[in-house]
């Protein structure tokens, strides 16, 4: 794609001032059993990485590399038809189900024993999400008593039986999924799950009050209780909630134009907007005493329509009379190959969650390995990285301290869903103690390059010297279509760029839709 340079950009932090420390929780993923992701994911036994436990050593090492810090588990669409008990104990005594949600054989190979183990190895948090399509109240108060209690009761001497003596020590859990989806099982109204997660919400609280416990937003900001279903739930359930869940997904089928894709950070913060507007709604009622926080625990680029052709064939054929054949285990679902310009965006969205942090304290990009993820697993063979990996690796690795939203003074390019947005989105973020600081700043204007002037000389701490740049790199192709794949894992990736530093104003060239990131001290 051909691009001419455009004028220059001006990026500055005016006052300084900060949006928030970077949660910890910015980071988190999300492994759900659909698909490959479980199985032939992080779980494949007989692969020849495999540890004592049957998980993939090299699915580990990028786990790691990637820099996931908290991670959702067991769904999703799964965990509405899910009894948790069927993933303790002996592998060789656990049931074989049907998953309604996926229209796969369930195992139970792996379950919430196994990932905990997992989650250790990993270095990872746990985010637990309970069934609240076919179960709720009884059976999240058992399961937590097992994954938290100390023993000397009846679920928690089970945990112990089954080889984890000690509590795991999970804190943040999910009441449910999508919960007005149609396509849930069990879904409901707005009214009905308010009533719902008060009551478990209340419960839980009772048996441990330091969970932080999350509360189902709407599935999707196009469904049309959006807002309404957040402002029922959130004013109902408000005493015992630290979060609302956010979920959203973007791709370039699903928009109007390549530009439009670019600029799907627009979509995602006027979500942030509506949502913490509700949340402060509910406060206000209550007269309350805390902020409900957002966990944005499903982003990401998901090309859904595939997934959506799929299923309409297995309905289509589901309804030719019974068919009683078995359910595929982990069939190749959702196995979406990304490309540069896919990066791009994610790396913009990224940018916009950090430039949120004030409200998203917790976000979990769907999902890890093999599902719409960063990482790649080949039955057998290698994992490899795809190309959305590197923008989130760096900031999970590299953005610490505090967040600053810099005032951008860019050129505008012209989008049919968002009218003119700016070509250049940016973040900085700044530890004063290490005097490290990260900027990542995307180009999503679809023809023009851009030179950048940023302006860091107002930062807390800053030295009067120049800020010293300590590591660059940049995600660009020629090609914005072109992929990683298991034959070429390394036909995008970032590559270091030069940046000049003068007077604290660092200033570099950006080609036309790339990612980039500069870490400097000062």
């Amino acid at each position: 794609m051909t691009a001419t340079t455009h004028a220059d950009v001006s990026v500055t932090l005016g006052g300084a001032r900060a949006v928030a420390d970077v949660p910890a929780r910015m980071f988190g993923s999300f492994v759900e059993h659909l698909g490959r992701c479980v199985y032939g994911g992080i779980y494949e036994p007989d692969h020849p990485t495999a540890d004592d436990q049957g998980f993939r050593s090299d699915v580990l090492d990028l786990v790691r590399e990637l820099g996931v810090t908290c991670v959702r588990y067991p769904g999703g669409n799964f965990v509405s038809n899910y009894n948790w008990e069927d993933g303790t104990g002996p592998r060789d005594q656990r049931p074989v189900r049907r998953d309604l949600a996926w229209h796969c054989t369930e195992t139970n190979e792996m379950g919430i024993d196994d990932f905990y183990r997992w989650s250790q190895r990993a270095g990872t948090e746990i985010m637990l999400a309970v069934n609240m399509g076919t179960r709720g109240l009884k059976a999240a108060l058992d399961e937590l008593e097992y994954v938290n209690g100390a023993p000397g009761t009846a679920w928690a001497d089970r945990r112990v039986a089954n080889g984890i003596p000690e509590p795991m020590g999970v804190r943040m859990w999910c009441i449910g999924n999508e919960m007005d989806g149609p396509w849930q099982v069990g879904h409901m109204t707005p009214e009905e799950y308010a009533l719902a997660v008060d009551k478990v919400a209340h419960a839980m609280k009772l048996a441990e009050s330091g969970l932080e416990l999350v509360a189902c937003g709407s599935s999707s900001a196009h469904m049309p209780t959006f807002g309404e279903w957040e402002r029922t739930v959130l004013t109902k359930a408000y005493d015992n909630l630290d979060f609302v869940s956010c979920h959203a997904y973007y791709y370039e089928r699903g928009a109007k134009s390549l530009q439009d894709y670019l600029a799907s950070s627009e979509d995602m913060a006027g979500f942030i907007a509506t949502v913490a507007a509700c949340a402060d709604e509910a406060k206000a009622a209550h007269n309350g005493d805390h902020d409900i926080a957002l966990s944005f625990d499903e982003w990401g680029v998901w090309y859904s329509d595939v997934w959506n052709q799929q299923e309409a064939e297995w309905k289509a054929a589901a309804s030719e009379g019974l068919h009683p054949e078995p359910w595929p285990k982990a069939p190749h679902l959702l196995e979406d190959i990304y490309s540069a310009a896919d990066a791009v965006v994610e790396g913009s969205l990224m940018i916009t969650l950090l430039k949120h942090c004030d409200r998203v304290r917790s976000a979990s990009r769907a999902q890890l390995v093999n599902v719409i993820a960063p990482i790649m697993a080949e039955e057998h063979g290698p994992a490899w990285r795809q190309t959305v990996f590197y923008p989130f690796a760096e900031a999970a690795h590299h953005a610490k301290g505090a967040v600053f939203a810099p005032e951008v003074d860019a050129p505008a390019v012209h989008t049919e869903a968002y009218g003119d947005v700016d070509a250049v989105e940016a973040v900085v973020t700044w530890d004063e103690e290490t005097r490290e600081g990260l900027l990542l700043v995307v180009n999503r204007d679809i023809a023009s390059a851009h030179t950048l002037h940023v302006d860091l000389s107002t930062l807390p701490g800053a030295g009067a010297d120049a800020p010293a740049v300590t590591h660059t790199m940049m995600l660009h192709d020629d090609d914005p279509h072109r992929q990683n794949t298991a034959e070429q894992p390394d036909a995008v990736v970032p590559q270091p760029f030069d940046v000049t530093a003068d007077d604290g104003r660092l200033s570099f060239a950006m080609p036309a839709i790339s990612w980039a990131a500069v870490r400097f001290t000062a």
